[in-house]
């Protein structure tokens, strides 16, 4: 290991276990401060609609961060993050079957951050319509004229700040135990950055997808980046793939368990992703695509059946699209994502 590779002991992740976003926070605390819990729902709704960038009736405390939710971390490095764009639609496909086979239920396996989603109910109902935003907000940030007239900053404000929407209500539902640590915390914000990162290069790995270092570096900064502007510390942006993999097992060993919510998050993602398997022959691929993503351990934590087909998913994986409506872009019927066709 490098002398100046970072380590992630507890002594570091248990204060940030206990920490959200303070800027974000302090906005959404304004506005119910303003109209209470009714115009919070009001503002989560226009967070919510992907395609509304109009902030003129939103309060001067909204727009103001809007606005200043521009700034990029000191590790900036504007040629690697082209390169983990262009890496992005080298493998996109691929990629979005990670992101809904692998790095979703990678994310459910956090039994504390999983209360969020079951108690917000975000993911448990309406499914398909949360992966839909998904795969929008994927697409979107990945196009590089959004980023040079500066719409995708905006795209990215408006997550964080329904990040703290979430947080605001969650905390106000008299649901929320303490001992799970703070609602949408640092350490949870960290852990699905790297699930849409690193855990995406893992998979490629495992698909025998052929990448270089530099690849896999340059996309790891795309997703600093964009991790840095959703409100991660920065202390959390793993600055090497080394780093990231401690990263991941740190989070991994304090948060992995089994959990109603992973379990209950897993199953209503499963049921979504086999409506859309075009053969009712292939409609038990998705759970083996998981399982051989996840392995073993994972995927009994997380409740996901057993199936025959494991020994075939990486061939099947190259050939059989599971998401022609949600997240590859095979032109797709839906409307939200079809604007981000290339």
């Amino acid at each position: 290991m490098r002398k100046d590779t970072r380590t992630f002991p507890n002594s570091l992740l248990d204060p940030l276990r206990q920490q959200g976003d303070a800027p974000a926070d302090a906005v959404i605390a304004a506005v119910a401060g303003a109209g209470g819990p009714r115009a919070v729902g009001e503002l989560m709704k226009f967070l919510t609609d992907y395609a509304n960038f109009d902030f003129s009736e939103q309060s001067n405390d909204v727009k103001f961060f809007i606005d200043q939710n521009t700034k990029v971390p000191k590790a900036y490095d504007q040629e690697l993050f082209n390169q983990g764009i262009a890496f992005f639609w080298k493998h996109y496909r691929l990629i979005a079957l990670l992101l809904g086979t692998y790095a979703l239920p990678y994310c459910y396996a956090g039994a504390n951050g999983a209360q969020v989603l079951w108690i917000s109910e975000r993911i448990k109902s309406k499914t398909h319509q949360r992966l839909e935003e998904t795969g929008a907000f994927v697409f979107g940030i990945m196009q590089e004229r959004d980023w040079k007239s500066g719409l995708n900053f905006q795209r990215i404000a408006k997550i964080r700040l329904l990040h703290a929407a979430v947080r605001w209500f969650t905390l106000h539902s008299g649901r929320w135990n303490p001992a799970w640590g703070y609602p949408v915390c640092q350490e949870d914000m960290a852990g699905t950055n790297l699930a849409f990162s690193y855990v995406i290069l893992r998979g490629l790995r495992k698909l025998h997808v052929r990448a270089t270092r530099s690849e896999e570096e340059a996309y790891l900064h795309f997703w600093n980046v964009v991790g840095y502007l959703l409100g991660t510390e920065e202390v959390l942006l793993p600055r090497s793939l080394l780093e990231a993999y401690t990263l991941d097992r740190a989070i991994a060993r304090r948060q992995f368990r089994a959990s109603e919510a992973g379990r209950g998050l897993t199953k209503a993602l499963l049921s979504t992703i086999e409506a859309q398997v075009p053969s009712p022959s292939l409609r038990n691929l998705p759970a083996a695509q998981m399982r051989y993503f996840l392995g073993d351990e994972l995927a009994e934590l997380l409740g996901i059946p057993p199936t025959t087909w494991e020994k075939r998913v990486v061939d099947l994986a190259f050939q059989v699209p599971i998401f022609p409506q949600l997240l590859t872009m095979q032109r797709p019927e839906s409307g939200v994502l079809e604007r981000y066709w290339r």
